[in-house]
C-alpha cells in the first residue's frame, strides 16, 4: 500500500513533463526534428533527464509495472532523438542556411523590426540635423570612417569617390577591412545584449545617424541619386545583418530582464543558443557585402546595374526569410500535440 501512494506521488508530481516530453518527440516523429522551436529543442534534454530520473525512482519504489515500462518506452524512444546519429559537416552547413538560421529569423522577426526601427529612427535624426546644421557631421561621422568626405568638400570630389576606380591591391584591402569592422559590429551587438539591450539600442541608433549624416552630405551636393546607388547594392545584406544582430541584442537583453517562467540563467541560456544561431548566420552576411562593397561597388559604375543588384539583393532576402523561414503550417489535428 505504501509503495502504491510513492507511485501515485511520483506520477502527480512529475506527469506533467512526462506528457510534455511525450509531445515533443510525437512532434519529432512526424516532421523532424528540425521543425521543433528553438525553446523546444532546448527543453528535449531537459524533459528527457527529468524522465531518466523518474525512471529511477519508479524502479526502486513502484509495484505498477506499466508505469516502469511506459518510462521505459519514453525514455528510449527520447534517447534516439537526442543522441542519435550525428550529421556530417556539409549537411548541417546546409541544414543550418536552409532552416535554423531562416526559422530562427522568423521567430525573432518583431525584435528584428524593434532594431530596424532604431536604426531608421537614427538615420532620420542624423539626416535632418546634418541638412540644418552641417557642422553637426563631424560629429557624428568618425574620421576613419569619413575619408576626407566633410561638409567643405565640392561636389565634384564627393562625386569622385562615388565612381572611383582603385586599383585591385587596395580594392582586396578595403574588403577584408570592411569585413573585418561590420562583423566586429556584428558581435558587439550581440554581446552588448547582457547588459539589458540598452547599449545595443544606442549602437543601432548612432550606426543610423552616422548612415543619415552621410546621406544629408550628399544630398547638399545634388547627390542623393548617386550616393543611395553607391550604398544600396553592398548596403541592403550589410544593414540587413546590423539589424539581425541588433536584434539578438535586444533578445539577450529582454531574457535577462523579463525572464519569464525561467530563472535569469535558464533564460539567458535559452535565448542565447537563439541569438548565436542570428550572429553565425550574420557572418556570412557580413561577407557577402563585404566582398559587394569591395569590390562590385567601386569596379561597375552604371547606375543602372547598381540599383538591379540593390533590387536583386532586397528580393533575394525577402523572400529567402519569407520562404525558408515560415514553419510548415499545422493541422487542425496538430494543435494539441
Amino acid at each position: 500500500m505504501k509503495d502504491t501512494l510513492k507511485s501515485y506521488q511520483l506520477r502527480r508530481e512529475r506527469e506533467a513533463g512526462w506528457r510534455e516530453l511525450e509531445t515533443l518527440l510525437a512532434r519529432a516523429d512526424r516532421r523532424g526534428l528540425r521543425r521543433l522551436s528553438s525553446e523546444e529543442l532546448y527543453r528535449l534534454p531537459l524533459l528527457h533527464r527529468s524522465a531518466l530520473s523518474s525512471l529511477s525512482v519508479a524502479r526502486s519504489i513502484s509495484l505498477d509495472r506499466n508505469l516502469v515500462e511506459y518510462l521505459e518506452n519514453l525514455c528510449a524512444r527520447a534517447h534516439i532523438h537526442v543522441y542519435g546519429g550525428k550529421a556530417t559537416y556539409g549537411a548541417t552547413l546546409r541544414r543550418f542556411f536552409i532552416t535554423t538560421f531562416p526559422r530562427t529569423v522568423w521567430e525573432l522577426r518583431r525584435t528584428v523590426a524593434v532594431s530596424a526601427l532604431l536604426m531608421i529612427l537614427g538615420g532620420l535624426c542624423g539626416y535632418l540635423l546634418t541638412l540644418r546644421d552641417p557642422d553637426l557631421y563631424y560629429g557624428f561621422v568618425p574620421d576613419a570612417l569619413a575619408e576626407g568626405r566633410n561638409p567643405t568638400s565640392t561636389r565634384e570630389e564627393l562625386r569622385e569617390v562615388l565612381y572611383m576606380e582603385p586599383e585591385g591591391q587596395r580594392l582586396s584591402g578595403f574588403a577584408g577591412f570592411l569585413f573585418t569592422h561590420n562583423a566586429q559590429i556584428g558581435l558587439l551587438c550581440f554581446t552588448l545584449g547582457v547588459a539589458a539591450g540598452v547599449p545595443v539600442a544606442l549602437l543601432l541608433f548612432s550606426n543610423g545617424v552616422m548612415l543619415g549624416a552621410f546621406g544629408a552630405l550628399y544630398t547638399r551636393a545634388d547627390l542623393t541619386g548617386p550616393f543611395w546607388l553607391w550604398v544600396l547594392p553592398h548596403g541592403v545584406t550589410e544593414l540587413l545583418a546590423v539589424v539581425l544582430c541588433g536584434a539578438a541584442g535586444l533578445r539577450l537583453g529582454a531574457s535577462l530582464v523579463f525572464p519569464g517562467r525561467h530563472s535569469r540563467i535558464d533564460s539567458l541560456a535559452l535565448e542565447g543558443r537563439t541569438a548565436a544561431a542570428i550572429v553565425m548566420g550574420c557572418i556570412a552576411l557580413f561577407l557577402v557585402a563585404g566582398v559587394i562593397e569591395g569590390y562590385f561597388r567601386q569596379l561597375v559604375h552604371r547606375d543602372a546595374v547598381r540599383l538591379a543588384v540593390a533590387v536583386a539583393t532586397a528580393l533575394f532576402w525577402l523572400l529567402y526569410f519569407g520562404i525558408l523561414g515560415r514553419p510548415e503550417r499545422v493541422e487542425p489535428w496538430e494543435e494539441g500535440a
